[in-house]
């Protein structure tokens, strides 16, 4: 199938699983809670699987279509966020206040709403005030710890809250062959990508330092990137690193992952980053070889039990795919491997009488078919977010989203 031949019908899919996510809401005084799943009952407010997520996406669709059914979801599903800030007791990116944050300064930047400025800014101070001087808890990184917070508070305009979570970073830093790492989790295990590991820290000390001016931050952040490009196991065309040393977990996670979390997909947004703040083309090569063992590994195709499992933006295709747009923007690259990424999310869709999602695989389950999810990570929010930026992109219109995301640095047009 054409990119032409996708947009049209694209963008109704992506409304009906706008739709879907609308229907799996449950109104609360006032507000719109969600579940992690479409048959959980605790409200979910997080960035990661739940309100946080699919509130940017909802804010995406607004933007996208010009509704402002979309809009008004956006905003009572903000209080529903807001109305709960007092309880929350995670301060992380994905899974706490600082990924509330976010989400409540852009409803109030897009839609003018007062009370999800001041939401945000009681979230911020709360997340301030659990500081130990060090971390907020025992992981260390980008999804639930200093990283993602830095970033967060980075997004929502508190820069003094994202030098303090990232200046940890520079007295723990150990030396490796390579560069630096950090230990980011209670065992021995050092991930190495962006979700858990050394590039998703190496992502928040650039982007802090370049906005703070502190070329300290920016060092480190080029020795942690030196470290895991010295561990590649792909060269000299492609780019592949191993999920962690010494394996964690290595019953359950596999060695080597290709999407946005712990592979490649990640990997090269962490190189773009990079790239625009240095002017260096060594971390573009990079990524070029990053999108080369992309699309070289057999991807969206599920080429053997357990490879390709996920549609969703954390591990699977929508993150690919966010990649891929990316490219098309800032390098010209063609628009065929999303076209393929887009027709695999049309194709495994679930279309019918209550709307449009996607549910993901378990080989190891049964049945293997998981239930469907409505958030960012795994579910439609992310997914959603894509399509329309997809079909805006395939149309020549504008590629920007309606809010950008923490960890994945905007795409400018080439001049």
């Amino acid at each position: 199938m054409s990119v032409d031949q996708l947009t049209m019908p694209l963008e109704n899919l992506a409304a009906g699983a706008v739709d879907w996510m609308i229907g799996a809401a449950r109104s609360t005084g006032g507000g719109l809670t969600w579940a992690s799943t479409a048959t959980g009952d605790e409200a979910d407010h997080t960035l990661y699987s739940g309100g946080a997520g699919i509130v940017l996406a909802l804010l995406e669709a607004q933007r996208h279509f010009r509704d402002d059914r979309y809009g008004d979801a956006a905003v009572r599903g903000a209080a529903a966020m807001a109305a709960a800030v007092d309880d929350e007791q995670d301060c992380s990116l994905y899974f706490g206040l600082s990924g509330t944050a976010v989400t409540l300064r852009a409803v109030h930047n897009l839609l003018g709403d007062p009370a999800a400025d001041r939401a945000a800014v009681r979230a911020l101070s709360r997340v301030r005030s659990r500081f130990d001087g060090r971390r907020w808890g025992d992981m260390f990184e980008l999804l639930f710890g200093n990283a993602g917070i830095a970033l967060g508070a980075l997004h929502a305009g508190d820069l003094d809250l994202a030098v303090l979570a990232v200046e940890p970073y520079l007295d723990t830093a150990d030396r490796t062959p390579g560069g630096v790492n950090w230990a980011v989790r209670p065992s021995p295990p050092r991930s190495h990508h962006i979700a858990h590991g050394t590039l998703g820290i190496v992502s928040a000390l650039a982007a802090v330092g370049a906005a703070a001016g502190r070329d300290d931050l920016i060092e480190l952040a080029l020795a942690g990137a030196a470290d895991v490009v010295s561990r590649d196991e792909a060269g000299p065309a492609g780019f592949l690193v191993p999920h962690s040393d010494p394996p964690h977990r290595p019953d359950l996670i596999e060695r080597y992952s290709y999407g946005w979390c712990n592979g490649p997909a990640g990997d090269a947004q962490v190189f773009r980053l990079l790239g625009a703040l240095t002017g260096d083309a060594a971390w573009t090569v990079l990524a070029d070889r990053c999108w080369h063992t992309v699309t070289h590994c057999g991807l969206p195709r599920r080429v053997r039990p357990g490879f390709w499992d996920n549609n969703g933006r954390c591990c699977g295709t929508a993150g690919v795919l966010a990649l891929a747009c990316d490219r098309h923007v800032e390098q010209g690259e063609s628009l065929d491997f999303a076209g393929v990424l887009v027709d695999d999310l049309v194709t495994l869709a679930t279309v019918d009488a209550d709307g449009v999602r996607w549910s993901n695989h378990e080989h190891r389950a049964t049945p293997s078919t998981l239930e469907p999810h409505v958030g960012w990570a795994m579910g439609n929010a992310g997914i959603v977010r894509e399509l329309l930026r997809f079909a805006r992109v395939a149309a020549g219109a504008d590629p920007a989203y309606a809010v950008a995301w923490p960890d994945q640095p905007t795409a400018s047009r080439r001049t």
